[in-house]
């Protein structure tokens, strides 16, 4: 019983030997004509069995899938990411025993992820290229697998000029390539925030000229160049819409200096009104303003000025006049003044405005 356990263990051993070596003989032989290309390169004809179609429904439907073959092209090169290395051939049977050493696998989709969002973390693609020195923009951006990011025509140039597959940043050898676009995404988020600066600036200086038409400002010289800037503007349009003629000329300026005189016997029946009702009270306070102002010299002659009334010390004795705006003169000089002015209203030499008078 014994011997014949034996052979039958001995006979068992002997088949699976067999096999393996037959299995090892398939699979190497595979890997073999699978190497060295001698499978049948002669194409198979394909038979169709459809039925023949209209050449009219033929072309109609053959457009419509090459728009829509369009419009898919267009949207996966805008939109999506993919390799550019070429598909590797699947394992052979020798490869998947293990009798043969297999080549690298391509990367999946999870580590492509990984591999992308370490260049994001150090922001690879707000930075210019590190081969050409310039912003990514529209062209085309590659990753490789060890996370460093290029320009796909300059890594091919250097591909090219160097005769080797070396990443240009760290040396690593037999990278993989994919093409990703978060290059032109920063370079779009840069043009609209350029296009929103420009707008706002726009905007805000469209407000700020009509503000300064419209609202006078504080400053007093900015105020007077607005004033002048408003009457010549009215002034402009009013040559504009007036005839070219010297008449209507003529006509427009005489209006213009009867209204201004007018006015004039306006304000000036509105001053005297107003001085006349001085009392001695305001009189005192427009003094003490004078006193204040400390005016030593007459504006108009620029001489002493007479300081009885003003001073305890007189130190010369011409005489004296304080006006209502608080400005002293001498008394021959504001008259002087006053005969030169004939056929106007009186006003103050250095203020400009209408004035009762007082003598110290």
């Amino acid at each position: 019983m014994k011997s014949l356990s034996q052979n039958k263990s001995r006979k068992d051993v002997k088949y699976d030997s067999s096999a393996s070596t037959a299995m090892t003989a398939v699979a190497l032989q595979d890997h073999l004509v699978r190497s060295l290309s001698l499978q049948d390169t002669l194409p198979k004809k394909k038979i169709n069995h459809k039925l023949p179609v209209s050449p009219l429904k033929h072309k109609n439907k053959s457009s419509q899938k090459r728009t829509e073959c369009q419009q898919k092209k267009k949207v996966n090169k805008e939109e999506k990411e993919y390799v550019l290395d070429p598909k590797l051939p699947p394992l052979t049977l020798a490869q998947k025993l293990g009798l043969v050493e297999a080549p690298e696998q391509g990367l999946s989709d999870k580590e492509w992820q990984a591999v992308k969002s370490q260049s994001i973390a150090r922001h690879d693609s707000q930075r210019p290229c590190v081969i050409c020195k310039e912003d990514f923009g529209i062209q085309q951006q590659v990753l490789l697998s060890c996370s460093h990011v290029f320009h796909r025509t300059c890594l091919e140039a250097f591909e090219k000029f160097s005769g080797r597959k070396t990443c240009p940043m760290c040396r690593k050898e037999q990278y993989q390539k994919r093409v990703i676009h978060e290059g032109a995404k920063e370079y779009r988020i840069k043009c609209a925030i350029k296009i929103q600066a420009a707008w706002r600036g726009y905007v805000v200086y469209s407000w700020y000229t009509n503000l300064r038409q419209t609202i006078p400002p504080n400053d007093p010289g900015l105020r007077k160049r607005f004033y002048e800037d408003k009457l010549q503007s009215i002034t402009d349009r009013l040559l504009c819409s007036t005839e070219a003629s010297s008449q209507s000329v003529d006509r427009l300026m005489s209006e213009i200096d009867e209204s201004i005189a007018s006015s004039r016997n306006i304000m000036s029946q509105v001053g005297k009104q107003h001085f006349q009702c001085i009392t001695e009270g305001e009189w005192e306070q427009i003094q003490l303003k004078a006193v204040e102002r400390c005016t030593m010299d007459c504006p108009i002659c620029i001489m002493p000025l007479s300081q009885q009334g003003l001073y305890k010390d007189g130190a010369s004795k011409r005489p004296t006049v304080l006006l209502s705006c608080s400005h002293v003169f001498h008394v021959t000089c504001i008259m002087a003044f006053e005969e030169f002015a004939v056929n106007e209203q009186h006003i103050c030499p250095v203020c400009r405005s209408t004035y009762s008078k007082k003598t110290l």
